[in-house]
C-alpha cells in the first residue's frame, strides 16, 4: 500500500508544471552554483600556487643584506583551497586567503573576496550549500504542504479513509513520494559535485575526502528528513491546505532568515569583540611596554645583558663572542609574541564563544546546525582558519628566529655591517600546511550532528502525532 501511494504521488508531482518549473530552478541554481565554485576553486588554487611559488623565489633571491632587513623583506603564507570549499564556501570570502609574515607583526590576512563584491552580492554567495540549505527545504515545502490538506481540500480524505487505508500507511506513502522527486534533483546533482570534485582534485585526493562528503551528506539527509516529517504534520493538522503552506512557510522564513540573524546579534552582545582600531591600539600599547630590540642601549636590556655575559663567563659585553644585537632583536620577538598570543587568543576566544550561542541555536533552527556541519566538513568553518592562521603564525616566528640567531652567530665581525646571502635564506623551509584529521574535526562537530539527528527524530514523532489525529476529520 504505501509502495502504490508512493508512486502515486510521485508521478502526480512530476506531471504537475509547478513542480517542474520550481525544481528546473533549483536545478539550474544548483548546477550553475556547482559550476561556479568549481571554476573559483580551479582559478584560486592555481592563483595559490603560482603566487606560492612566486614568493618562495623572492625570499631565495633577494640578494645580499643584512637578516633582519630580509625579516623586515618578510613572506606571504596562502591559505590552501578545500576540495569541498566548491560545494560550501563558508568563511573563505571574510577570512582571507594570505598573511604577510615579518618581524615585530602578526598582521591580518588580506584578499578577502567580500571585500571585492558588489553590495548585492554581500547578501548570500551563490554556493551550492546556499542552494541546499534555503532552497530544497523551501520546495519540500512546496511538494509537502497538500499531502493531507489538499486532500482534505479535495473531499478525497474521508473516501480514502473509508476505504480502509490507514492514515500512517498514507503519511509514509506521501513522505516518500515527496523523497522520490527530491531524488530526481538530488541524485543527478550529488553525481555532479563528485564529477567536480575528481576534474578539480584528482582521484587520490578525492578519495581522502571521502567521509567528509559522508559526513556533509548524512547532514543533509537528516535535515531534509525533517523538513519533510514537518511539512507531513502540519498538512495533517491544518484545516486547509492554505493554512498548511503558510504555516510551512513561516517556519521555513523562521529557519532561514530570522534564527539565524538573531543568533549573530545575540551572540555579538553576549561575547563582544573590540573594533580593530581599539584592537590594534591595545596591542601597540602592551609592545611599547618590551625592549627595543633596534636599540642596544634600551635600559630594559640591562637583565638580559647581565644574563647573556653570565652565560658566556665574560665580564664585559665587548668580551662576548656572539653579536648581541641578534640576542635583543629575538627577545623584542619573544616580547611581541607574547603580547600576540595574549591579545589574539582572547580575540579567537570570543570569536569561538560566538560560534557557541550560533550553534546552540540549532535547537530553534535546523538551519543552524547544517550549515555548521557542512562548513567543517568543508574545512571551511572559522575553526579550521584559525588553525591555520596559527600554522602561519608558526611559520614567520621561526623564520625570524633564524634570522636573529644568524645575526648573534655571525654578526660581530670587523665589517660596520653584517651582510648574508642566499645561504642564510635557504635555512628557512618553504611554507607548508595541512589542515586538521577529519576526525578531530568530526569530534567537535559532533553535537551539530545530534541536533541534526534529533530534529528529525522529533518531526518523525511530530508527524506520527499528528496522523493520528487524522481519524476525527
Amino acid at each position: 500500500m504505501i509502495g502504490r501511494i508512493a508512486r502515486k504521488e510521485f508521478t502526480e508531482m512530476t506531471r504537475d508544471g509547478r513542480f517542474r518549473a520550481a525544481a528546473a530552478v533549483v536545478a539550474i541554481l544548483l548546477t550553475a552554483s556547482l559550476a561556479m565554485g568549481w571554476k573559483r576553486h580551479r582559478d584560486v588554487d592555481a592563483e595559490r600556487h603560482a603566487a606560492a611559488l612566486a614568493t618562495r623565489r623572492q625570499w631565495l633571491e633577494q640578494g645580499t643584506k643584512n637578516p633582519h632587513s630580509a625579516a623586515h623583506y618578510g613572506t606571504y603564507a596562502f591559505k590552501p583551497k578545500t576540495p569541498l570549499s566548491m560545494v560550501d564556501p563558508g568563511v573563505d570570502a571574510y577570512t582571507g586567503v594570505a598573511v604577510w609574515l615579518e618581524a615585530h607583526k602578526q598582521n591580518e590576512f588580506r584578499y578577502r573576496p567580500a571585500q571585492d563584491a558588489t553590495a548585492v552580492a554581500r547578501f548570500g554567495e551563490l554556493s551550492a550549500a546556499a542552494t541546499l540549505q534555503l532552497l530544497l527545504p523551501l520546495l519540500i515545502v512546496l511538494l509537502a504542504f497538500p499531502a493531507f490538506a489538499g486532500e482534505r481540500d479535495l473531499g478525497t480524505l474521508r473516501q480514502l479513509l473509508s476505504l480502509g487505508v490507514r492514515p500512517r500507511d498514507l503519511a509514509a506513502g506521501k513522505a516518500a513520494g515527496v523523497v522520490a522527486a527530491l531524488g530526481l534533483l538530488l541524485v543527478p546533482a550529488t553525481a555532479a559535485g563528485v564529477l567536480a570534485l575528481a576534474l578539480a582534485t584528482g582521484a587520490g585526493p578525492l578519495a581522502a575526502e571521502v567521509p567528509r562528503m559522508a559526513a556533509m551528506g548524512l547532514g543533509y539527509l537528516l535535515y531534509y528528513g525533517a523538513f519533510v516529517g514537518i511539512a507531513v504534520a502540519v498538512s495533517a493538522w491544518a484545516g486547509t491546505a492554505r493554512t498548511a503552506l503558510l504555516v510551512l512557510l513561516a517556519f521555513w522564513i523562521a529557519n532561514a532568515l530570522i534564527v539565524p540573524r538573531i543568533a549573530v546579534d545575540v551572540a555579538k552582545r553576549l561575547h563582544p569583540t573590540p573594533s580593530a582600531l581599539a584592537f590594534g591600539q591595545a596591542v601597540d600599547r602592551e609592545l611599547k611596554k618590551g625592549v627595543d630590540g633596534h636599540d642596544p642601549n634600551d635600559p630594559g636590556l640591562a637583565a638580559l645583558k647581565a644574563r647573556v655575559m653570565r652565560e658566556y663567563g665574560v665580564d664585559r659585553m665587548e668580551e662576548l663572542k656572539i653579536d648581541f644585537a641578534g640576542v635583543t632583536l629575538q627577545a623584542s620577538e619573544d616580547h611581541g609574541n607574547r603580547v600576540f598570543d595574549e591579545h589574539y587568543g582572547a580575540l579567537w576566544d570570543a570569536f569561538a564563544r560566538q560560534d557557541d550561542v550560533q550553534r546552540a541555536a540549532a535547537l530553534a533552527s535546523p538551519l543552524m546546525a547544517v550549515r555548521s556541519l557542512s562548513m567543517a566538513a568543508a574545512g571551511t568553518e572559522p575553526d579550521q582558519h584559525r588553525d591555520f592562521a596559527a600554522a602561519a603564525e608558526d611559520y614567520r616566528r621561526g623564520m625570524i628566529r633564524v634570522m636573529n640567531e644568524d645575526i648573534a652567530e655571525h654578526g660581530k665581525g670587523p665589517d660596520a655591517e653584517y651582510l648574508a646571502g642566499d645561504d642564510v635564506w635557504a635555512k628557512v623551509p618553504d611554507f607548508s600546511y595541512e589542515r586538521p584529521p577529519f576526525a578531530g574535526v568530526a569530534g567537535r562537530r559532533w553535537p551539530d550532528l545530534a541536533a541534526l539527528a534529533g530534529w528529525c527524530a522529533g518531526a518523525a514523532l511530530l508527524a506520527t502525532a499528528a496522523v493520528a489525529r487524522v481519524r476525527a476529520f
